[in-house]
């Protein structure tokens, strides 16, 4: 059954993880379902930014643990070692593929994201939380460390000391204590109206200066030791911005007192 639905909408792609009555526990079905839903977006020049939500009770509970008992059987290194997507594996891709994308992905996040979940939430550029939100880097509970990516995200949004007793302990955090510590962008009563919000006011800014700041910022965190090639990558990102027709067109829309139309 389909794990996954997305819906395109006035320049805003509605992800959806479909199954709520799991709490949209990750199995082999939804990994697949989600890198498929998040690939199938690259190259849509009519997507402007993403919502990412989970039906029902919970954002995702992380891995099913029906699926355990499937990765036992199989060789670790053989299932995990191979790069599948570009610089990730499979399970990789599943919180990668959100940071590939060239729009912003803003995450709606309520009752659980544990484990996979937790990581899956990272990949987005910003998440939003309802009350009582909790958040796990779980892995460590089955003798696990986070192996979806979380190494490459969570070190830019958290302490050292945060991730290492995230990480070491597995213990499940409020949404309150998660917004402290970086992991969560804001708490509201309704996160995916919040987000469907944000999204709308994100898809009527200049469709090519939204996607050169989410490349920039990309490269800005890859490259903090390396002030010189940040400086010189904001130069040529600007410049490859000024005087082109959607910058153009906002300025124009700016004197004429309306809203902009990007082509």
């Amino acid at each position: 059954m389909a794990r996954v639905s997305v819906e395109i909408k006035d320049h805003i792609a509605h992800v959806r993880l479909t199954r709520g009555d799991k709490m949209n526990a990750l199995d082999q079905a939804m990994f697949d379902g989600i890198i498929d839903a998040g690939e199938g977006l690259m190259d849509n020049e009519d997507v402007r930014v993403v919502v990412l939500s989970g039906e029902g009770k919970s954002f995702c509970a992380g891995l099913d643990v029906m699926s355990f008992a499937a990765l036992a059987g199989q060789d670790p290194v053989a299932r995990i070692m191979p790069r599948t997507h570009g610089n990730a594996n499979d399970a990789q891709q599943v919180a990668m593929v959100w940071r590939k994308l060239k729009v912003p992905v803003i995450a709606a996040l309520q009752g659980v994201a544990f484990g996979g979940g937790c990581q899956l939430a990272l990949g987005a550029d910003i998440r939003f939380a309802a009350p009582g939100t909790k958040m796990a880097i779980m892995e460590m509970k089955w003798g696990l460390i986070p192996d979806m990516g979380g190494m490459a995200l969570l070190p830019h949004l958290v302490r050292s000391d945060v991730l290492r007793r995230l990480t070491y302990t597995a213990a499940p955090i409020e949404a309150e204590q998660a917004l402290a510590w970086g992991l969560v962008t804001e708490i509201v009563d309704d996160p995916l109206a919040a987000a469907i919000a944000l999204a709308e006011e994100i898809a009527g800014k200049s469709p090519s200066a939204v996607q050169a700041a989410k490349a920039l910022i990309g490269y800005a965190e890859e490259h903090m030791d390396d002030v010189d090639a940040v400086l010189l990558e904001e130069s040529r990102a600007q410049a490859e911005l000024i005087g082109k027709p959607h910058q153009m067109e906002v300025i124009a829309a700016n004197i004429q007192k309306r809203k902009p139309v990007f082509k």
